[in-house]
């Protein structure tokens, strides 16, 4: 608490010092590694709207249960009819899913990064002790970590459900096992487009546009020119133009290195060759939108 302690002063002279007690902090130091985990935790639970309004998690809520209730539908048709087999892949589930898997990524990275670019916060994490590559490792992986979330649960309800259908074990968790690796490629690759996106404008609402824009836009596109392509008999022209949405890019690496049915045209996904082109790409474009936005905060950050 603060102590005044007034200095006596001459007659006449309104002049005085005041020493309000402030002393030097010698307690523990958690450190960078902390703050690191503190920023990930928080922006994790900032991307369902935990610790924030009512309002701000009505929408990441409501998009993973409409992920969820898809897959506990067919879990439910499987276990009433004694199926053989579940209706839809492990690997397939995402892909159908997508236009809410978009939504939630451009919905929920210009929150993670808008704000601190707005209110101009940024330099005040950099101050110390948390460096450029700790904020921008944080945010990528908290988005990350929440598209995941988002993507692996309904696989999570369909497994389940398949093994109290008493459907092959085996089967099941290899397939349970593929969709996994699949969706975690999927929450890397969207998760550094949306914030790449979403970080060059602290505008949230031009942010969420801008994403929605570039994922549904270039899967229309690619999605068109593939059906034109099939319809001219140039199917080997298919495989290449996948690698221009990241959606067909997914598709196309598990279609061929995870044992899923491709979603192209005609049924016809990459072969080996050209499905190591698929993972170079994605791969890359990780890497790009990690160096972009590390880029983007040095900047920012000064």
């Amino acid at each position: 608490m603060a102590v005044e302690h007034p200095v006596a002063s001459p007659p006449g002279d309104q002049t005085r010092i005041h020493n309000i007690g402030y002393r030097n902090y010698d307690g523990p130091r958690l450190g960078r590694s902390y703050a690191r985990r503190s920023l990930y935790s928080q922006s994790l639970r900032g991307a369902y709207g935990l610790g924030r309004s009512v309002k701000s998690k009505v929408l990441p809520m409501l998009l993973f249960v409409v992920m969820c209730v898809p897959a506990a539908i067919m879990v439910a048709v499987a276990v009433a009819t004694k199926a053989n087999d579940l209706p839809v892949e492990y690997t397939r589930y995402a892909i159908i899913m997508q236009a809410v898997i978009s939504l939630y990524v451009a919905s929920q990275a210009p929150q993670s990064v808008s704000r601190d670019l707005r209110f101009k916060t940024v330099p005040l994490y950099f101050s110390r002790p948390i460096e450029t590559a700790d904020y921008v490792r944080a945010k990528y992986a908290a988005l990350a970590s929440a598209m995941f979330i988002l993507t692996a649960a309904p696989l999570l309800v369909l497994y389940v459900g398949a093994l109290l259908a008493k459907l092959d074990f085996a089967d099941q968790t290899k397939g349970f096992a593929q969709g996994l690796v699949s969706v975690a490629l999927l929450s890397l690759l969207f998760a550094g487009l949306g914030l790449v996106i979403a970080a060059v404008t602290p505008r949230r609402g031009f942010g969420i546009a801008a994403v929605i824009a570039v994922l549904t836009i270039s899967y229309g596109a690619v999605s068109t020119l593939q059906a034109i392509a099939e319809a001219q008999n140039s199917t080997g022209s298919i495989a290449w133009i996948g690698l221009f949405s990241p959606i067909t890019l997914i598709d196309g690496v598990q279609s061929a290195f995870l044992g899923a049915t491709p979603a192209f045209p005609g049924g016809v996904g990459p072969t080996n060759g050209e499905g190591a082109v698929y993972v170079l790409v994605a791969l890359g474009l990780i890497a790009a939108s990690y160096g972009l936005l590390m880029r983007r905060y040095r900047k920012v950050g000064l």
